[in-house]
């Protein structure tokens, strides 16, 4: 049986090596707005895809040139969509601007709660944690399973019958 010796990776480099690496190693992420001071960003969830601009406002979001009482008239989709900008208290102090295409009404409202996430983020590095934490940032990857032949739907078979 081998015996620890608490060697570590730096006493096997070469000094010269161990010298050049860094102390420590952290990201650091960068604000990313242009010209008209918007932040983009694009979000996905099942089959369909959201163009996300934020900007420095009064609390508008605007989707697909509707408001969003009016493209959304369930209030658990208009939930879905503010959940980013209540967990950072940005709600009254941004304007959201989206185009969103594919899918059903709920999994356009996850694209654009995904996009929104990764625009608030562009735009100030700092709200990361806070987005990761609540899961805000993670595409989800579940999607629809194709239909298979000889079959009536993804998994669903006909009726058996012993005659």
């Amino acid at each position: 049986m081998a015996e620890e010796t608490g060697a570590t990776l730096a006493d096997a480099l070469p000094k010269d090596v161990v010298s050049s690496l860094p102390e420590e190693v952290s990201i650091v992420y960068e604000a990313k707005i242009d010209t008209l001071g918007r932040s983009y960003a694009t979000g996905r969830r099942k089959d369909a895809v959201a163009r996300v601009w934020v900007r420095p406002g009064k609390g508008v979001v605007t989707v697909n040139d509707k408001a969003l009482e009016t493209y959304f008239a369930r209030p658990s989709l208009r939930m879905i969509v503010c959940q980013p900008l209540e967990a950072t208290n940005r709600r009254d102090s941004v304007d959201v601007w989206c185009t969103v295409k594919g899918g059903g009404l709920s999994g356009q409202a996850g694209a654009i709660r995904h996009g929104l996430s990764r625009a608030l983020t562009n735009q100030d590095p700092e709200l990361r944690a806070a987005l990761k934490k609540k899961g805000f940032l993670t595409r989800d990857p579940r999607t629809v399973e194709r239909k298979k032949y000889g079959k009536p739907k993804a998994r669903r078979s006909f009726q058996f019958s012993k005659r």
